[in-house]
């Protein structure tokens, strides 16, 4: 990925109301180039969506859960492919405000679930359904839970976090070629 389109997604995860001229004027290239950048990055699926985060304790929510999950351990492929459908279909279904679900490790889980409440008797109550499926090991579901409420906000919620992190990735990039090339050369002495 070339810098001026990680500059442009960066400036675009931080606000993408803005137009292509103010755009333009941020990451220091034309107005024309950043609606051409911006139509060819949304083809590649660099830009999958544009959005806006709201305050979710407005909307009514009160706490922010992680739920880790661990699958039962011994499923054939027919079971992992029906436990995929189950699931998909079951998310598609609630009544719970599900953020994000995936696959991964750690903790002794083998997925995790973001999920927005309204209070903790639903929070309670999508946990009580979790141990029902068919597929979830009903001990190993683990949670932490977080108030929406809390006055002490270390960094809520945003993109502009990560825009700001990810203009350092080729620079990190960079230090790791340069210290790689410099063990290289005295190992070639």
């Amino acid at each position: 990925m070339k810098e001026v389109e990680r500059k442009l997604i960066s400036e675009l995860m931080k606000n993408s109301r803005r137009s292509d001229r103010q755009l333009a004027r941020a990451v220091g290239v034309s107005q024309p180039t950043v609606s051409r950048l911006i139509k060819k990055l949304e083809k590649q699926g660099y830009i999958r969506e544009y959005t806006m985060i709201p305050d979710f304790r407005k909307l009514g929510y009160q706490l922010l859960g992680l739920t880790l999950v661990r699958l039962k351990r011994v499923l054939t492929p027919d079971q992992v492919e029906k436990a995929r459908e189950l699931t998909r279909q079951k998310l598609k279904e609630s009544r719970f405000a599900n953020i994000m679900f995936e696959r991964g490790m750690g903790l002794g889980g083998d997925g995790v679930l973001v999920t927005l409440y309204e209070d903790y008797a639903s929070y309670a109550e999508q946990k009580t359904e979790m141990k029902q499926h068919p597929f979830i090991e009903v001990t190993e579901v683990d949670c932490f839970i977080t108030s929406l409420d809390d006055k002490v906000r270390y960094l809520p919620l945003t993109m502009s976090a990560v825009a700001e992190h990810m203009l350092k990735i080729p620079e990190k990039q960079e230090k790791q070629r340069a210290k790689k090339k410099q063990v290289t050369v005295k190992t070639d002495l």
